[in-house]
């Protein structure tokens, strides 16, 4: 009995690590991430860097695939469209209770070993952080955080379909 159970742990485990790159094709080898823009007018200037640093860092360590300039089969490439401060939950006396950091990434994606398989999205996420905190004290976490879950559902997009 011990055994039948140890054996039906091995083959749920192994089961879950084999789903982790069942989306890339065989084919798919290489990968490139150009240089994305930067469209917005009040970002931290090195906002672009740190996007594809992560960009870069998922796709490596998560994925089979590795990082090539020339003839990649797949390229990443876009802009940072949106960097807004906004204010959210209003309290009497016009404060509010929180703020929140919203970033927006337009990126484009190319398969070069197949035509059909391409897209152009917009992907967005927000932080909130208290009102009492200045932005410049808490921007680089909320800036990483955000990012974080940009880059996740840019991969699902571009390898599970999610």
């Amino acid at each position: 009995m011990k055994y039948f159970f140890l054996v039906l742990i091995i083959l749920s485990l192994n089961s879950c690590y084999s789903l982790k790159n069942v989306s890339i094709p065989p084919e798919l080898q290489t990968y490139y991430i150009n240089k994305f823009d930067n469209k917005t007018f009040n970002s931290p200037p090195v906002i672009t860097q740190l996007f594809e640093e992560k960009l870069l860092n998922k796709i490596r360590n998560e994925s089979r695939l590795r990082y090539q300039e020339i003839d990649p089969n797949i390229e990443f490439s876009g802009a940072i469209v949106g960097y807004n401060v906004l204010s959210v939950a209003p309290e009497p006396n016009e404060t509010t209770a929180f703020n929140r950091l919203q970033i927006t990434v337009q990126v484009s994606y190319e398969n070069s070993l197949d035509e059909k398989d391409k897209w152009q999205q917009n992907f967005s996420f927000f932080e909130n952080y208290s009102s009492d905190v200045n932005l410049l004290d808490v921007q680089d976490n909320l800036i990483s955080l955000i990012y974080d879950q940009i880059v996740e559902d840019i991969f699902n997009k571009a390898f599970t379909n999610w």
